[in-house]
């Protein structure tokens, strides 16, 4: 696969201003977005292909989850091996996503996105292929490329397409399709799984993302930083778009990696030292280790502990999601502009105190109740607990300079993984030595309780972080002015 990049400019804390644009395609729909004292036409096409992205990318991630049951039955193999396909699968998402984070910094994004859609549906198509459990573990490890690419790349362009005050609405969308890809996965791989089995499941999904490629390929790629400076009511300067743009290993294999680490090293001090990230990092590495391991096994327990039957059980894993989810990331991203300045880290504060209230109802439904009990509880929880996903990654979007934000989301992606990534194995993991589902889950809820608060100590940062980025671009256009004036 041929990977096409941007020429990288010289490395700085904010990106200079003036950075060369692109005319919107005409498939852009403007949508007025006040900035400063003006009005604003942002299309709102970005948000909803970024979207379809991580759509199609959890559907193929999550249709696994979905036919847990007769992949177990046809390959003979238990629970603590789904906990091994599902692990190995987030190793080589780990291994990637910081190296990814920074080049899409230096690459084209759109282009890489669309090329990595048609790689992975491939792969997802040939999973049906696969003949045994090591082949089955080999091709689901190699799907973990995919959203290792896109997620950096994705994040990075709402950064740049969408103004500060309109970013809480872009992510809701970008993440309301993200769990609505959770639900089709689950609900679909449950359904085809336990008709027609769980190889016609992965074919049915490897197909669909070709279509998102193609589109993708369309969408214009924005100059870092362009919507900070729409945000500060500045002119980008106008320019021919120069699109040349050079392969990945143009100078050799060897000066290739050389520059990655060089440069790899350099992001993650810059980042690193922004406080609003080191607090994020280490608790959302908390939250999401018990929310990836009450998400791999929640089919599981629907069967096993509630007495709901095979197939129906993953399907009502898919209408939680999406039912209680999607709504609740809506009014997450309303709720995430509307307090932006009104709250003393809004951003921060917000998850906080979704995650503290829906973490509480989802342990008060293992507490050996039925599932009318259960249920509604769980529905509630997951509305409660989405209202956190927009505001989170609005809050990291303007805490980091527009020029690092591939990488800054590589790290957030990585923290995400070396605790959440493990999660599925190890519920698996105590469910077989315990027998009890409901016992592996309060012992791994805990976690999201810490990393909640851990978020609650952001706060305190995120508005001088944010205002550090706007000062540095407002004193680079200064600079630039006085060196042009006569």
């Amino acid at each position: 696969m041929t990977v096409e990049a941007v020429p990288p400019s010289e490395h700085e804390d904010i990106p200079e201003p003036g950075t060369l644009g692109a005319t919107p395609t005409s498939t852009d729909v403007p949508e007025e977005q006040t900035a400063g004292r003006r009005t604003i036409a942002v299309s709102a096409w970005p948000m909803w292909m970024l979207g379809l992205v991580i759509f199609i990318d959890q559907v193929d991630q999550n249709i696994l989850r979905g036919v847990v049951t007769p992949l177990k039955h046809d390959l003979g193999i238990g629970d603590l091996e789904i906990g091994i396909l599902l692990t190995t699968y987030t190793i080589v998402n780990g291994l990637i996503t910081v190296p990814a984070g920074y080049l899409a910094d230096r690459w084209n994004r759109t282009r890489t996105i669309g090329h990595t859609i048609v790689a992975w549906s491939g792969l997802t198509a040939l999973t049906a292929a696969m003949p045994d459990f090591g082949s089955l573990v080999a091709i689901r490890s190699a799907l973990g490329f995919g959203q290792a690419i896109t997620e950096p790349s994705a994040a990075s362009l709402i950064g740049d397409y969408y103004p500060q005050e309109q970013r809480g609405k872009a992510f809701s969308v970008q993440q309301c399709l993200l769990l609505a890809g959770i639900g089709v996965g689950i609900g679909v791989g449950g359904v085809v799984g336990a008709t027609l089995g769980w190889r016609a499941a992965f074919l049915v999904v490897g197909t669909p993302g070709v279509l998102i490629a193609v589109a993708m390929y369309r969408l214009r790629e924005p100059p870092r930083g362009e919507a900070d400076r729409l945000h500060l009511g500045l002119d980008a300067e106008e320019h021919e778009h120069d699109d040349v743009t050079n392969r990945l290993f143009d100078e050799g294999v060897r000066p290739f990696v050389r520059d990655l680490v060089v440069g790899l090293r350099a992001d993650a001090r810059t980042i690193l030292g922004i406080p609003t990230m080191r607090y994020a990092l280490v608790g959302v590495s908390a939250l999401l280790f018990t929310i990836n391991a009450i998400g791999a096994a929640l089919p599981q327990f629907y069967e096993r502990d509630l007495g709901v039957g095979k197939g129906t059980a993953e399907a009502l894993v898919g209408l939680l999601v999406v039912a209680g989810g999607i709504p609740g990331v809506m009014l997450g991203g309303r709720f995430a502009d509307r307090y932006m300045t009104k709250v003393r880290g809004a951003r921060m504060a917000i998850p906080a105190y979704c995650l503290l209230v829906g973490s509480a109802l989802f342990a008060v439904s293992y507490l050996w109740v039925p599932f009318g009990v259960a249920f509604p509880l769980e529905l509630l929880g997951v509305f409660v607990t989405s209202m956190a996903i927009p505001a989170l990654r609005a809050g990291l979007t303007d805490a980091v300079p527009a020029n690092l934000r591939g990488a800054g989301f590589g790290f957030f992606n990585l923290a995400s993984i070396v605790f959440g990534g493990m999660a599925p194995l190890i519920v698996f993991g105590i469910s077989q030595a315990t027998g009890d589902l409901r016992i592996a889950f309060l012992v791994c809820s805990p976690p999201i309780f810490a990393g909640a608060l851990v978020l609650l100590r952001a706060r305190n940062h995120l508005d001088e972080d944010a205002a550090r980025i706007f000062q540095a671009i407002l004193t680079a256009m200064q600079e630039q002015q006085a060196r042009e004036a006569p």
